[in-house]
């Protein structure tokens, strides 16, 4: 399994297989400003930035489009009653996240031109409310981190807009939505495609990395991870899935193999049996990568 990613102060350490993301402004003022509190430091978890104080107790989760809300948003814990009282005075600013919001905890926007000044002060109120005393008593002023130019894109909610993001989904309907009874839907914020009702196929992009999930069977993972741009997914990986990057380019007829396998492995036999020579007669024969089989 891949060990998480985390920060102390400034310095990356980074697991297996992890690339540094590329943050725009407010991302990287979100960062300086929680760990700059005392001994704090940053873990991803879910592909979102968390920042802890040690002992593992959550102070901060940075959020972006959690399952398709729209919002970019700080989940902070507050002491009891806080919640109620900012959600029902200034519903425009706050809101009860969910999992964390029945302990309590308060859903900061950061995309509605809140000042930052505050929102400085509510991060030190949360890191405050979980630190050990002599961490809480040993912060002094409030940390000064310059304000974000607060340029929110398009982008920076739904990748899928991008110019990347669009060439990526084109080339996914059209490979995925050819096969029989299959439709395009949506699982934890990210597009997938079903065959009837299992999933066959996802798209994601994490950290402004793109990837394509499928099905390969374990025995086929270990040999396709010689090739860099692989990856044991979290999650799914145990069941045999595998993700490929296509951030920076892609081969329309590598995803047509790849996707047509997993399509196969999750079928129902009426299905296979429309799925026939045809779809791989006008694309040439599908193939997996060298050193796997088709299941």
């Amino acid at each position: 399994m891949r060990a998480p990613s985390v920060r102390r102060g400034m310095v990356a350490v980074t697991g297996f297989g992890h690339h540094q993301a590329v943050t725009n402004e407010l991302e990287t003022a979100v960062r300086r400003l929680c760990l700059a509190f005392p001994e704090a430091e940053e873990f991803r978890s879910h592909g979102s930035a968390n920042f802890r104080v040690p002992g593992g107790k959550t102070f901060a989760t940075y959020v972006v489009n959690h399952h398709g809300d729209g919002r970019i948003a700080l989940w902070l814990p507050a002491p009891t009653g806080l919640q109620e009282m900012y959600v029902t005075q200034e519903p425009r600013h706050f809101f009860v996240p969910p999992y964390v919001g029945p302990r309590g905890w308060l859903g900061v926007r950061l995309d509605r031109r809140l000042p930052w000044k505050r929102i400085c002060q509510l991060a030190r109120n949360a890191y405050e409310h979980v630190a050990p005393p002599r961490l809480s008593t040993s912060i002094g002023r409030t940390p000064s981190v310059p304000a974000p130019g607060l340029r929110i894109t398009a982008a920076d909610l739904d990748p899928s807009t991008t110019p990347r993001g669009k060439r990526i989904m084109a080339c996914l309907r059209k490979i995925c939505l050819a096969l029989p009874e299959t439709h395009e839907g949506a699982q934890f914020g990210h597009s997938v495609w079903r065959a009837g009702k299992r999933v066959f196929a996802q798209a994601c992009c994490r950290e402004h990395r793109w990837r394509v999930a499928f099905w390969v069977g374990v025995p086929a993972q270990a040999l396709m991870l010689s090739d860099a741009r692989f990856e044991i997914p979290p999650y799914m990986g145990h069941n045999g899935w595998m993700s490929l990057d296509v951030s920076k380019s892609h081969r329309e007829n590598e995803l047509r193999a790849l996707l047509l396998n997993s399509y196969r492995h999750f079928a129902l036999k009426r299905m296979l049996a429309r799925c026939d020579g045809s779809i791989t007669s006008a694309h040439g024969q599908a193939r997996l990568p060298s050193g796997t089989r088709e299941v």
